[in-house]
């Protein structure tokens, strides 16, 4: 891990363009993000990671995807997963939890086989924002309920299953995006509730959770930061270390994301600043890439500890 950036990257196409090959080389980033544009089959998937990893030498290599099933299916190439949202299993889940523990599990056991052999060793889940009517419908049905109890203890199988099969988990987006009247994809959400009825609501889904990893949300929680959004707060960030007490590496949301002002690079140095251990670029923009990868620390005692930790569940 000697000389690796602490932040993640994605990449335009379905295989390495000799440009991103050597900006891997450069900047020596902490992981690699896949999307829809990267996966065609298993065959060509497979040979893209496996290209990555040995440029680090390292068959641990992270590499990331976005497969939660329902609409963010990032391999709808070779799978479609379109039934199978989170609020499907949460309504599975109250109506029939004997039948929703084994589907559940399968579909945990299949989507980690395919990832596996497509190369991927981490999944950007579990979602464990709440289900909130006249939101946003960002989240939506990719939300398992609108009850904490319940999201949080089928986060708790998510990660658990996930890992059995040696693949690692990141919850998101802490510490809860259910409250968010617009997208942050494209808007700052800005959320007014007090410190208390977040505590009781949308933070304790997150609370005692096992995973590895955990994605910050883009959101202003305006009674505790009324100027930054969580990823950029050094006040939610001590809160999510402190009250919601997750302890691992902690990874921000997309910093190409419009809810975030100010340039990427601002964007990138509060990141850190703020008290995220990785910055998390998305879009395989070249130009963006190298903002993030300039501005992004040499990876610390704790990140490379954490990922150790990491390593030894991939089998």
């Amino acid at each position: 891990m000697n000389n690796r950036r602490s932040f993640i990257i994605g990449i335009k196409s379905t295989k390495l363009l000799s440009k991103e090959r050597l900006f891997l080389k450069k900047y020596r980033p902490w992981g690699v993000i896949l999307f829809t544009r990267n996966i065609k089959d298993i065959k060509q998937t497979y040979k893209l990671t496996t290209s990555i990893k040995k440029i680090f030498n390292d068959n641990n290599y992270p590499i990331l995807v976005d497969q939660e099933g329902g609409r963010i299916n990032r391999l709808k190439n070779i799978i479609l997963f379109e039934n199978f949202t989170s609020e499907f299993f949460g309504n599975k889940y109250l109506k029939n939890y004997k039948e929703f523990k084994f589907i559940y599990k399968l579909f945990i056991d299949k989507t980690s086989y395919l990832l596996k052999s497509i190369g991927i060793n981490i999944n950007t889940v579990p979602v464990l924002d709440l289900k909130i009517k006249g939101s946003s419908k960002i989240i939506g049905d990719r939300s398992f309920s609108k009850n904490p109890k319940i999201v949080s203890k089928i986060g708790d199988y998510c990660i658990q299953y996930f890992q059995e099969n040696g693949i690692g988990t990141v919850m998101k987006h802490i510490p809860g995006h259910g409250l968010a009247k617009v997208d942050s994809h494209y808007f700052t959400p800005i959320v007014n509730k007090k410190l208390s009825y977040l505590l009781k609501k949308d933070f304790t889904s997150f609370k005692n959770k096992k995973t590895f990893f955990a994605m910050t949300a883009h959101i202003i929680f305006n009674k505790i930061d009324n100027k930054n959004t969580v990823t950029h707060s050094k006040k939610l960030i001590k809160l999510i270390r402190n009250k919601i007490g997750f302890k691992n590496i902690l990874i921000s949301d997309d910093l190409s994301m419009k809810s975030l002002k100010g340039s990427l690079k601002e964007n990138t140095i509060k990141t850190f600043n703020a008290g995220c251990n990785i910055a998390l670029h998305c879009n395989g923009n070249y130009k963006e890439m190298e903002i993030v990868g300039k501005n992004s620390p040499l990876i610390n005692k704790f990140i490379t500890k954490k990922t150790s930790q990491f390593y030894k569940i991939l089998s």
